[in-house]
């Protein structure tokens, strides 16, 4: 009996000591994963073209020249350093459009991305925008969420743009009447394209449908391999230009006077 009661002591030590080091490793990537690369550090540093300025839970890309009367409020990905998003801001922002990365409490953590303080937050950074500022909501995976979340909510917006998510899964969007981009990695891992296509239902007819062959959930952003994911077979410079393409296609619409 005390052998059994040993043997029993052992491999529950040993299944201790697994999960553990298998929960320490998980971190360990996750940390080095959603880590922002040295090119979007980079872009999130002002120059002449694109002025860069934090504060209050926000990253604002203001151009030099203000081409149009449109901004882009976009939201990260869980867990993922905002400025893994600056390289596509400051591409946004390069074509005379103002750009405004809001950041999910605790990087959506812990209940960050469905806390009261950062429905205040976005409603704080559109109230800041003013009435003649056309707005679009962007976001990739959990922050694809959000956006979604909010253009069931808040009226007067002039278009949604989805990325690496498979949502809207909990809100009906078919019956908003301003342009939708979707864009959709058919390798992506997390928000995989039977997950998208069954719930299409719930985005609007006239929605544009961009497919990025062989693209992955971790390259809509600049940062590591994220875990879950899936391999890409396309590269990530040419999967995040169809990306920012995608965007900007939908920023130079007539987004003041329909579609």
């Amino acid at each position: 009996m005390a052998g059994k009661r040993t043997t029993w002591s052992v491999v529950r030590a040993v299944w201790i000591t697994l999960g553990l080091g298998a929960t320490a490793v998980f971190v360990i990537w996750s940390l080095v994963a959603y880590r922002s690369s040295p090119e979007a550090n980079l872009a999130a540093v002002s120059d002449a073209a694109v002025a860069v300025a934090h504060e209050a839970g926000t990253w604002r890309f203001e151009p030099a020249v203000v081409a149009s009367g449109t901004t882009l409020v976009f939201f990260p990905g869980a867990l993922v350093d905002p400025r893994a998003y600056a390289p596509l801001a400051r591409a946004v922002a390069a074509e005379g459009h103002r750009v405004v990365l809001v950041e999910l409490p605790w990087r959506g953590a812990f209940g960050g991305a469905d806390a009261a303080e950062l429905r205040t937050r976005i409603d704080r950074t559109l109230a800041s925008l003013g009435a003649a500022e056309s707005v679009v909501l962007g976001g990739h995976s959990r922050g694809g969420v959000v956006a979604s979340e909010t253009a069931a909510r808040v009226r007067g917006l002039a278009g949604l743009v989805l990325i690496g998510t498979s949502h809207p899964r909990d809100v009906d969007l078919g019956g908003l009447e301003i342009p939708v981009t979707k864009i959709v990695g058919t390798r992506d891992g997390l928000a995989s394209p039977a997950e998208v296509e069954g719930n299409a239902g719930l985005l609007p007819p006239h929605t544009r449908w961009i497919w990025v062959e062989g693209g992955n959930h971790s390259q809509f952003g600049w940062y590591g391999f994220q875990p879950m994911d899936r391999r890409p077979t396309i590269a990530a410079a040419e999967q995040r230009a169809l990306m920012i393409e995608g965007v900007l296609d939908l920023m130079g619409l007539d987004l003041m006077g329909g579609f």
